[in-house]
């Protein structure tokens, strides 16, 4: 190691020696799976990529897109921000989600709609039933007192910090590090108003499909619950696959379940209408 860092030759060539290398937590591109649902072509797959504990990533993903998330070792923490991509002003607003869906707890079915009333994504699939809108996400100071270390490149990252760096790629900044939801890791409001986590470890491989309703960038952060009892620091991957698909039509169930939801979808077919 001491020759690399003398060495820029040296350097390179182990740079250089790196390719190829495979990792368990990396984006693959071009972007292969085998497991994609029934009736999705190859050609159809836009992103790929396994979250580390600790990791975040980002993908811009146009209307229609789907977005599979699955909880590789049943102890993922996956927070996520969301923008209008054509006008990053617009996000996700977690207060708006639950208002004006009547409902705090997501799941199949369930709408993220952002700050003009419109509908960025919805819930197409979901077998992990624990999420989370109350809490949002760690920071430094909460991981410090906590852990005995909250920097971004320390051992326990905060969700927060991954958020600014993955906002960062889009030209935004920590004014922009909004209210998230986080999926995969839940909290229930008991009658007494005392937030209950939910934590797990879980089964592996619980997963969920989102359906990107509008042009949208996707955040995710992937580090422990800011309500996790444990002592030690612990999260495991996230794993996320994006394909394109058609946008939602007239008669899909989830735009009509509700007057409510169905004004969000009339505003985001409005926006497009353009």
């Amino acid at each position: 190691m001491t020759d690399i860092l003398a060495n820029p030759m040296a350097a390179r060539d182990h740079a250089r020696g790196m390719a190829g290398t495979v990792v368990e937590a990396m984006p693959v591109l071009p972007p292969v799976a085998d497991d994609l649902p029934a009736g999705v072509p190859a050609d159809a797959l836009l992103w790929e990529e396994t979250i580390a504990a600790g990791g975040y990533a980002t993908r811009r993903l146009t209307r229609g897109a789907r977005l599979r998330l699955i909880d590789v070792k049943g102890d993922a923490c996956a927070s996520l921000l969301l923008f209008n991509a054509e006008m990053p002003t617009e996000r996700l607003n977690v207060a708006d989600t639950v208002k004006v869906q009547w409902n705090a707890y997501l799941g199949e079915g369930k709408l993220l709609l952002s700050d003009m009333g419109r509908v960025l994504m919805s819930i197409l699939q979901d077998d992990a039933g624990t999420h989370d809108s109350f809490c949002g996400t760690s920071n430094a100071a909460a991981n410090a007192a906590r852990y005995g270390s909250g920097n971004n490149s320390g051992p326990c990252p905060s969700g927060r910090d991954r958020f600014l760096l993955g906002v960062a790629k889009h030209g935004l900044q920590r004014r922009d590090v909004h209210p998230c939801v986080t999926l995969f890791k839940g909290a229930r409001i008991e009658a007494d108003g005392a937030i209950v986590p939910q934590i797990g470890p879980f089964p592996p491989g619980r997963a969920m499909v989102l359906r990107a309703e509008m042009d949208v960038i996707v955040v995710i952060a992937n580090c422990p619950h800011v309500l996790d009892p444990r002592t030690d620091w612990t999260v495991t991957p996230v794993r996320a696959t994006a394909w394109r698909g058609p946008v939602t039509p007239a008669d899909d169930p989830i735009r009509n379940a509700t007057p409510e939801g169905l004004r969000a979808f009339e505003n985001v077919e409005d926006y497009f209408r353009r």
